[in-house]
């Protein structure tokens, strides 16, 4: 750990809309690869925020094909985005009351380089542990990708891309119940017999209190358990420093700020 650079983490505290954050992920990754051809001093960054209602496509659906357009039309209907995307997995959920974490990093910088697949592995191991140790809640091993309460109920999905080695994408985490009614409206992740759990279910069913669960409230220990599991330090990313990807974060938060107050539309 000692022999690598931190991982600079920043929280957004508004919802985020999916498609600008997007922008974003691929203008930090501009800058990594340009400034890794060049000088070598650039950040290795984890975004962690809520975005907006919006429903994503993966890779393996094609965005042109009627049934995804047809998909496409009746969830925009009922109050979300739907906007396709070139992350692994299926059609999936993000929205208020999950977390949302978009690892930016390098996976050249371990010795040797991370490969895709223990990366992967890495994700899936951060999110258990963090329900063990900050929440007392074991998960159930499956077959699939992602985190298990039991054979049929899903808390946490993952869905990475990885490009000249600088990942993008990431994992999303239910923490309140806000989400659950609208994982109710799409197969998500083509798991037909799986329903969304959170994080606030799984402590009451454990006796503590999940009315004190809050995305904000994970911030803290997710942050610690993903650097023990990846081995790097984590670091808050300072947002007054002359940086280019800390100017492109700065910028697109101040653009959220303007934008004024977004108001949560019932689900339709």
């Amino acid at each position: 750990m000692a022999n690598l650079p931190p991982i600079f983490y920043h929280y957004f505290t508004l919802p985020l809309p999916y498609t600008r954050t997007l922008a974003l992920q691929e203008q930090l990754h501009r800058i990594q690869l340009a400034t890794r051809r060049t000088s070598g001093s650039y950040k290795d960054i984890l975004l962690l925020l809520q975005h907006r209602p919006v429903y994503t496509a993966g890779r393996r659906q094609l965005s042109t094909s009627p049934e995804v357009q047809v998909e496409a039309a009746r969830l925009r209907g009922i109050g979300a985005d739907f906007v396709a995307t070139q992350r692994g997995g299926q059609t999936t959920y993000h929205g208020p009351g999950q977390i949302v974490g978009y690892p930016l990093l390098d996976l050249a910088r371990w010795s040797p380089p991370l490969g895709i697949r223990p990366y992967i592995c890495n994700m899936q191991r951060t999110l258990e542990a963090h329900l063990l140790e900050r929440h007392g809640v074991a998960h159930v091993p499956s077959d699939n990708t992602g985190v298990f309460l039991d054979e049929t109920t899903k808390v946490a999905s993952i869905g990475v891309q990885v490009r000249h080695r600088l990942t993008t994408h990431g994992f999303a985490m239910n923490v309140t119940r806000e989400p659950l009614a609208w994982f109710a409206k799409v197969v998500a992740c083509g798991l037909a017999e799986v329903s969304a759990g959170c994080i606030a279910d799984a402590v009451k069913v454990n006796g503590s209190r999940g009315s004190a669960i809050t995305v904000e409230g994970e911030i803290e220990g997710l942050v610690a358990t993903f650097g023990q599991v990846y081995g790097r330090e984590m670091a808050p990313l300072d947002m007054h420093e002359r940086d280019e990807s800390v100017h492109a974060i700065r910028t697109f938060e101040k653009e959220i700020e303007q934008a004024g107050d977004w108001v949560r539309a019932p689900l339709g």
